[in-house]
């Protein structure tokens, strides 16, 4: 066999590979010999199939598997004694004429190929413990907590009938049929719901339109659905609402006390306070982790500069492109739109996904150096969270996984990925600054639009 390197060039690497005709015949016939004892031939005892015979019925078949596992031998010895790792599985080129390939098959022909496969960059980590964070710590304010406690009570209070008109606070029992051009839509009717006024359940304009109203009333309220409504059918459309009023209702006072904390589920006032405190407070952590990864990413993308390998770059701004213009056609939007041009969004793009496979590199090399992996246990975890998004095709999306062991592989990034960020926070220096909630928002704001509002800001890659 000969092995001949045809280029070097940055991460590119290229072999001209040729194995003579003689041992393409011997790995062939060591096969056959293999077989001969298990073959069942018709007109043959077990084991006594003439190793000529079997050639003429299985031989192109079996030099096929031969040939793809010669393939990957080759690639795993280049590669090992040349101490390099692929960045990607190597790609072959192999001899395209169908006459020259059945030669190859029959052993009449030397196997000629080209191997190609681009290298992982060798790079120096950076000092992690010069990077300094400052942490967003939210601070909910007492104010924040009694608002969040008086809405609880006013969600537990009873409700008394009354004969007068509704306020805002008030329970309506309502029926009611919303029309689109005078038909009526999925999902727009209801019986026997269920209103309090003021509340924000329904749509803007909705309640409102109702206060005033008595028990028997009849309303056909003109609502105009938000522009960026959840479901697309419906959202900037203008609809009628026909409602039927059966029944008003006055909240009964409800006094915020250790009762009140008792029928919530906690021991008194003060645990439910505490309650409220700590669930306002992990409402506004992905956010805070989220603005924290960020900026540790962007840490280490400024102190890591090295050549990319070309196809895993390209892989990643095709998949990141094809999400930009999915989402372009789902909102029925242009890169003319948006002030920009196709030209001017792929180079931005196309820096995203550099940036991505840079960080997926060092974040990858950093592991690796540290022995951080993802036990069977946590993948099954990310597994089972992610079958729960189905709900009803529990079992389709198990077996999907189950039978792919690449999907399963984009579940463990991830996960991966987050360790890592948990191993480097504990050794770069991080500052906890108090915020408000509000600044938190806005400062995650002002860091999308610094990135442009890039998918997946915080993904490495």
């Amino acid at each position: 066999m000969q092995v001949t390197e045809t280029l070097s060039e940055g991460l590119k690497r290229e072999f001209k590979v040729v194995v003579p005709a003689s041992e393409m015949d011997s790995r062939l016939v060591r096969r056959l010999e293999e077989m001969k004892g298990t073959a069942r031939i018709k007109g043959f005892r077990p084991g006594k199939v003439p190793v000529q015979h079997l050639r003429r019925i299985v031989g192109r078949q079996t030099m096929s598997e031969i040939v793809n596992d010669l393939l990957q031998e080759q690639a795993n010895r280049i590669l090992q004694e040349r101490g390099e790792r692929a960045a990607l599985q190597p790609s072959f080129d192999l001899p395209e004429d169908e006459a020259e390939a059945e030669k190859v098959l029959d052993a009449k022909a030397d196997f000629e190929y080209t191997m190609k496969y681009e290298v992982l960059p060798s790079f120096q980590l950076g000092d992690f413990k010069s990077i300094a964070i400052e942490r967003p710590v939210v601070s909910i304010p007492d104010a924040d907590i009694e608002r969040q406690v008086e809405l609880l009570a006013r969600n537990a209070a009873t409700y008394t009938v009354k004969d007068g008109k509704a306020e805002t606070g008030d329970r309506v029992t309502i029926d009611y049929v919303g029309k689109l051009d005078g038909e009526p839509f999925d999902g727009g009717a209801d019986q026997g719901a269920h209103l309090i006024l003021g509340s924000g359940q329904f749509i803007p304009g909705f309640e409102e339109q109702l206060v005033g109203v008595k028990a028997g009333d009849k309303r056909s309220l003109d609502i105009r659905f938000p522009d960026d409504y959840g479901a697309t059918n419906l959202a900037g459309k203008d609809a009628v609402f026909d409602v039927t009023v059966s029944e008003v209702a006055a909240p009964d006072s409800v006094a915020i006390d250790d009762a009140l904390a008792a029928k919530l589920g906690v021991q008194n006032v003060d645990e439910l306070r505490a309650a409220v405190r700590r669930q306002l407070e992990s409402q506004y952590a992905p956010l805070a982790r989220q603005l924290v990864k960020r900026r540790l990413l962007d840490a280490l993308d400024s102190m890591h500069s090295f050549d990319l390998p070309p196809t895993m770059v390209e892989q990643e701004f095709d998949a990141i492109w094809r999400e930009v213009e999915n989402e372009m056609k789902q909102a029925g939007r242009t890169f003319e739109s948006e002030g920009t041009t196709e030209e001017e969004s792929r180079g931005f793009y196309r820096q995203i996904a550099d940036r991505r496979v840079r960080l997926g590199l060092v974040l990858s090399e950093i592991g690796q150096r540290n022995q951080i992996s993802v036990s069977e246990q946590e993948l099954q975890k990310a597994l089972t969270a992610e079958i729960r998004r189905y709900p009803g095709r529990e079992q389709e999306i198990y077996d999907f996984y189950n039978a792919n062991p690449q999907a399963l592989t984009r579940l463990r990034a991830p996960v991966f990925e987050e360790k890592v960020v948990d191993f480097l926070l504990e050794l770069v220096n991080v500052t906890d600054k108090p915020v408000t909630g509000t600044e938190l928002i806005k400062l995650n704001e002002e860091a999308e639009e610094a990135i442009g509002q890039a998918p997946d800001p915080t993904r490495a890659g």
